[in-house]
């Protein structure tokens, strides 16, 4: 039976699961950086700030604009080359390459970034304005009406949409595997150019992708439960 589920005598099946823990790894690693570049350029575009905006607008307009896969090239590739300049610069010889691990992480959550900026502008958007006059009538301070009434809201606004951000993140981790990083994708590949199965191999990869996909999707909607308590629905 496939060598008990071994998938070869290589063990290709634990291999699997271990590349799947390592696209889970940089997944969850890239969607919080997307998390934090994201709110920073939500911030800058609706700040009043003339450059802040204009300089959040480029970086999600064509951050939005180019494939993924070339947001990953550029910075590896790109990444090299500038560490090695910095290198000769500093009387190091020879060729500097950047881990793939990081660079896939960076790669991966700032395009997330782009996507998660345009997410929590429209959460923030979506705050009745009413209810941030409210707040400075009873005395808070900004930062105050921003953790108690503005983030909060924000984020039950957003959270749909931060929710399809995450399965965007983790379908991307897959496109990591052309700077070599052994993630899931790379591991089926490697396994069925030894076996010869790339039906059972892809397929099982996909499988995989999709139950990850499936209990985030399920971990999302209790989230969006949670930040909803109390709140009223409209009659229709």
């Amino acid at each position: 039976m496939l060598d008990l589920l071994g998938f070869g005598g290589r063990g290709w099946g634990l291999q699997l699961l271990q590349g799947m823990g390592m696209t889970v790894l940089v997944a969850v690693s890239a969607y919080l950086w997307g998390l934090l570049l994201g709110g920073m350029a939500a911030t800058l575009k609706l700040s009043g700030h003339r450059g802040g905006r204009v300089a959040a607008d480029v970086y999600t307009t064509i951050v939005r604009g180019v494939p993924s896969l070339l947001v990953i090239y550029l910075l590896f590739f790109g990444g090299n080359s500038a560490a090695t300049w910095v290198a000769t610069l500093l009387g190091f010889n020879g060729p500097v390459e950047l881990s793939a691990l990081p660079v896939g992480i960076l790669a991966v959550g700032t395009v997330s970034g782009a996507y998660s900026a345009e997410v929590l502008r429209g959460g923030a958007l979506a705050v009745p304005h009413g209810q941030v006059e409210a707040a400075k009538a009873l005395g808070m301070g900004r930062w105050l009406t921003f953790r108690r009434v503005l983030l909060p809201q924000t984020l039950r606004y957003a959270l749909p949409g931060l929710g399809n951000v995450w399965q965007l993140t983790l379908k991307d981790t897959s496109l990591v595997s052309v700077v070599a990083l052994v993630e899931l994708m790379r591991v089926a590949y490697l396994a069925q150019g030894a076996t010869r199965q790339p039906f059972l191999f892809f397929t099982t990869a996909g499988l995989l992708y999709l139950g990850l996909a499936g209990l985030s999707g399920r971990l999302f909607a209790r989230a969006e439960v949670w930040a909803g308590r109390g709140v009223r629905r409209a009659a229709r």
